[in-house]
């Protein structure tokens, strides 16, 4: 047997995991909301891939997708008794869409901020069935082997997810109002116009500031009209100046990217709905921004 014999096939392993790999990316970011993690679920399907018998494998991509899955469930229920730790309120890890607007799916599905958010508050069993249902539309036939589980069982996860999701989230606006209504609150946020800013929230908006510990953010959500104006308009004068603004794109979306000296301290997306902004997400953590603030350069 000559050396180049054995490695043919690795060769080939090599490809058909390259070829499958950003829908792999696509499927463990989305049941983690951590492109960090997403990125270490790849990593370990590679090397199960390298050692698997894949002789009797007919559809590469398929396995791959099965591994990647599962693997992701395993880390998402590990991850909630490290969130539960986490200090102040945990926010998905943004990622720049504007290369890859749909991060691997076959949809643009399931990948906005507000609905990782959501996905969060599901098990991960839910939470991977809606992901590969509607970001990559598996037949339940399909969904239900990757479950191990039966098709009518898919079929009710998918069913428990969306009717979750449609409880807790407004229908969006079109990207275009999206944008308005974040280039509105962000110059009202930075002038501390309490009037302006009242105008364009929700009456029970939300905002969440994920510091992760490490920044000075607020531990607590603020809810409710009165208090957010109010909260976003008291910090402008200490937030602002000095302060520069860039806008990106994050999860399929128009976001702004603050920065000081040339160092980003925070990510502000919003989920805007007909009776306004209905979500302030302030991504502040370091460790969820640098590699966001990385990718916008290459």
């Amino acid at each position: 047997m000559h050396a180049g014999d054995d490695a043919d096939p690795l060769d080939q392993a090599a490809r058909d995991f390259l070829a499958a790999r950003p829908q792999l990316f696509g499927i463990a970011y989305r049941v983690l909301g951590s492109a960090a993690e997403a990125e270490d679920i790849v990593q370990e399907a590679w090397l199960r891939w390298q050692n698997a018998d894949r002789t009797d494998v007919v559809e590469p991509a398929a396995f791959l997708a099965t591994i990647t899955t599962r693997l992701a469930i395993n880390a998402a229920q590990s991850a909630r008794v490290r969130r539960e730790s986490y200090v102040g309120p945990w926010l998905p890890e943004p990622v720049d869409t504007s290369a890859d607007p749909q991060v691997g799916a076959e949809r643009a599905e399931a990948v906005e901020l507000a609905v990782l958010f959501l996905l969060e508050k599901l098990n991960p069993v839910e939470r991977a069935a809606y992901v590969l249902r509607e970001a990559f539309d598996y037949p339940y036939k399909q969904l239900a082997d990757v479950l191990e589980t039966s098709e009518a069982n898919a079929r009710q996860l998918v069913s428990r997810a969306r009717k979750h999701l449609a409880a807790e989230r407004r229908e969006p606006v079109s990207p275009a109002d999206h944008r308005r209504l974040l280039e509105v609150f962000l110059t009202a946020a930075q002038t501390g116009d309490l009037s302006r800013l009242e105008d364009v929230l929700a009456s029970d908006v939300v905002s969440y500031s994920d510091g992760g510990g490490v920044r000075q953010a607020s531990r607590i959500p603020v809810v409710g009209r009165p208090h957010v104006s109010k909260y976003v308009a008291a910090f402008a004068p200490r937030f602002w100046p000095g302060a520069e603004v860039r806008w990106v794109e994050a999860n399929g979306l128009p976001a702004v990217l603050v920065s000081s000296d040339g160092n980003a301290f925070a990510l502000l997306s919003v989920d805007v709905s007909a009776d306004g902004i209905e979500q302030i997400m302030w991504v502040m953590n370091p460790a969820k921004l640098a590699p966001f603030v990385a990718s916008l350069d290459h």
